[in-house]
């Protein structure tokens, strides 16, 4: 075996050989291809569909790595990772077609260094949730605002399992720490938003925005293989996230027209009935910690489908997009000025 391709670095007609994450696994059948799985691999750098087709169609011509595979896959443990080989496709975007593929035993799960799997924040939980409790110092002014609040981050399990949780499974934030790494930027973003228009409920909009996904601990296993939960599938974040904080909030002295607010706010963030707001938001503070959640989440999205910084532009992300669009991503003007000036950077500077 080679050493690890990374996801990120592989392109049409590259050859795999390596081992990957299985995040997905499903047996499908149509009547054009007959039996064939559908898998999601992964790594620390991303994921990408794979496909391995049947032999009764002529898409594969062993009979035996068909059914060693499908025994594998049926069995496989959670978390489990396989020994791929195979060439890179694009259909869509790009894809693993797979020409052989086994489940990993025990033992060689053991020598992998789950670095190479496993995607995690710039920074770590602990610095993060420090800097949460540096923003709450600063800002809660009411001490009742405080109290709760505390009281949520220092719960000993409550932290615990903040330190790695993702926040999604793959839409935004897939990582371990992203939870926090997206709960404080969306909570800086309505402390600006707090300065921009000084009419808001500063001190709520903080707590709500630190708190407002604290439900995804119970909606989702993690950060390894990120599942939903039972009770995720059946109730959701938010509606799960509301239960979570409300002996908190019992117990906070808050009035309670700040903790119905503050129910207001988790409730609605985000947006639509349809998106799975429990509620639409009805004040400002609620429209405020919709939008930055939700252009948090695609900020977030946008950076792990387009270009990295240095590569070319192009029009389309060659990736495919979650969010069902092209993703134009055109020249910057920085670039621009950049290359008409020789390579050097002549941002700042005055003609």
């Amino acid at each position: 075996m080679t050493e690890h391709q990374k996801i990120s670095g592989l392109n049409v007609n590259d050859k795999i050989d390596s081992v990957y994450l299985i995040r997905e696994a499903s047996l499908e059948s149509s009547p054009k291809a007959g039996d064939y799985w559908k898998l999601q691999l992964g790594d620390a750098t991303g994921s990408l569909p794979a496909t391995i087709w049947s032999p009764r169609y002529g898409r594969s011509d062993d009979q035996e790595k068909w059914e060693s595979a499908t025994r594998g896959l049926k069995s496989r443990p959670s978390p489990a990772w396989a020994h791929v080989l195979g060439i890179v496709g694009e259909f869509r975007g790009l894809q693993i077609n797979i020409s052989s593929l086994r489940v990993m035993d025990e033992d060689e799960c053991a020598r992998l260094d789950l670095a190479d799997f496993v995607a995690s924040s710039p920074l770590t939980g602990e610095e993060m949730l420090k800097e949460m409790e540096r923003l709450c110092a600063e800002t809660f002014i009411h001490k009742p605002w405080k109290k709760f609040v505390r009281s949520v981050l220092s719960h000993a399990e409550i932290r615990q399992r903040l330190l790695n949780a993702p926040a999604a499974k793959s839409m935004h934030h897939a990582r371990a720490g992203g939870l926090l790494e997206h709960s404080l930027s969306v909570a800086r973003m309505c402390m600006l938003m707090a300065d921009h228009y000084p009419e808001l409920d500063r001190q709520t909009l903080l707590a709500a925005a630190l708190l407002h996904d604290l439900g995804k601990l119970d909606e989702m296993t993690g950060p390894l293989a990120t599942e939903y939960t039972t009770e995720g599938n059946l109730l959701g974040h938010i509606v799960q996230g509301l239960l979570m904080l409300e002996p908190f909030l019992k117990k906070s002295d808050l009035n309670p027209e700040l903790q119905a607010h503050f129910r207001h706010l988790i409730a609605s963030h985000h947006g639509r009935i349809e998106f799975g707001a429990v509620r639409e938001p009805l004040t400002p503070e609620a429209w405020a910690l919709h939008f930055a959640d939700d252009l948090d989440a695609k900020m977030d999205h946008f950076r792990e489908v387009l270009p990295e910084a240095g590569q070319s532009p192009q029009w389309y992300c060659s990736k495919g997009d979650k969010l069902y669009r092209p993703l134009p991503t055109p020249a910057s003007a920085a670039e621009t000025d950049k290359k008409r000036n020789g390579g050097q950077d002549m941002q700042g500077s005055l003609v």
